[in-house]
C-alpha cells in the first residue's frame, strides 16, 4: 500500500456532490519523497491512493493511471490504483 498526497492537503477534508475526501495525518503523513522515489514506490505497489495535483501529475506522467480514472472532490484530484 502506497499513499501519496500533496503535503499542503494533509489534515484537510473536502466534500462535493455527495463525495467526501478526508486526508488524515494518520494515513497520509509519512516521509516526504521525491518524484523519483514516488515512481519507485508505485512500481512495486499493489494498492495506491493518490491525492493532489502533484501526486496525480506524477502518476499520469509515468503511466500509472489514466486521466479518465481521476475524480475531483471540490477541485482536488484523487485516484486509486489496484493491481491484481
Amino acid at each position: 500500500m502506497v499513499a501519496v498526497c500533496d503535503t499542503e492537503l494533509i489534515g484537510k477534508s473536502f466534500e462535493d456532490r455527495g463525495l467526501f475526501l478526508k486526508i488524515t495525518e494518520s494515513f497520509y503523513k509519512g516521509e516526504e519523497a521525491t518524484e523519483r522515489e514516488v515512481v519507485t514506490f508505485l512500481k512495486h505497489a499493489t494498492i495506491a491512493n493518490l491525492v493532489g495535483k502533484r501526486a496525480i501529475k506524477c502518476a499520469l506522467d509515468n503511466d500509472f493511471i489514466e486521466e479518465a480514472n481521476v475524480i475531483f472532490v471540490a477541485g482536488v484530484p484523487h485516484a486509486q490504483i489496484v493491481k491484481i
